[in-house]
């Protein structure tokens, strides 16, 4: 096993873990929202000393590949390629949904929910604004049965998937659609769920060990959609 640093920035969440031999041993986290630039160096100084090893004892980091914030995704992944580049270490992208449905799996293992697992499917979301989500569908192996997807969320949302499935939803997009698609008596929901460096680590030992890592110099974040920005807010200024 190595030891692999993690770097999770895609949504409001910042989170920095250091793994040894498939464990998390150190990991930091903020939910604070638009604080990423400020804390992540510092977060990732702080799980290398606690370790009590050098930054040259990495095998390898593994940063979240999205979808999700513009902004979050481009720090996570410029400071998690500043590293490989210093450290002449492999890059390794992590879907930010699939690793956010291993940690529903795991969470849903830990309450010991009684439910058939054949029946079930994983749907991790991240808030797009307004009623837009990022989402994608997993079965209980967390084998992907859709594809990542953009969509509105409406009262009619996965009503195929809910009259033979019980659906699990979490994640900031889950709570904000949970009022409109709580009336299925198949939904379920993860309250107060969020993505983290430590659901990420299984998949990253698994690409570590088929070498399957991203070029440092072109890899760019999985955004979804591009980024729209706002009207500035200066006085004066008219666009």
């Amino acid at each position: 096993m190595a030891s692999i640093l993690h770097i999770e920035t895609a949504t409001q969440v910042c989170s920095v873990a250091l793994s040894e031999n498939g464990l998390i041993q150190e990991i930091r986290e903020s939910r604070e929202k638009n604080i990423h630039s400020a804390i992540i160096t510092v977060f990732i100084d702080e799980v290398i000393k606690a370790s009590g090893k050098g930054f040259s004892h990495i095998d390898a980091v593994a940063v979240s590949k999205g979808p999700g914030s513009y902004t979050g995704l481009r720090i996570g992944v410029s400071t998690a390629k500043g590293i490989c580049y210093a450290l002449d270490k492999p890059l390794i992208a992590v879907g930010t949904l699939e690793s956010m449905a291993w940690g529903m799996r795991d969470e849903m293992e830990s309450l010991q929910k009684e439910m058939p697992s054949q029946n079930i499917l994983y749907c991790p979301m991240i808030d797009a604004r307004r009623m837009e989500v990022y989402s994608e569908l997993f079965d209980p192996n967390l084998d992907p049965v859709r594809g990542i997807q953009a969509e509105i969320i409406t009262t009619d949302s996965f009503n195929e998937l809910l009259r033979d499935h019980v659906v699990i939803f979490a994640g900031d997009g889950a709570e904000k659609c949970r009022e409109v698609l709580g009336h299925q008596p198949n939904a379920r929901f993860i309250p107060n769920f969020q993505p983290s460096a430590r659901n990420m680590l299984r998949i990253a030992e698994q690409k570590l060990q088929r070498g399957e890592f991203e070029d440092v110099a072109y890899f760019e974040p999985f955004y979804l959609k591009d980024f729209i920005p706002g009207i500035p807010k200066v006085k004066g200024l008219s666009v």
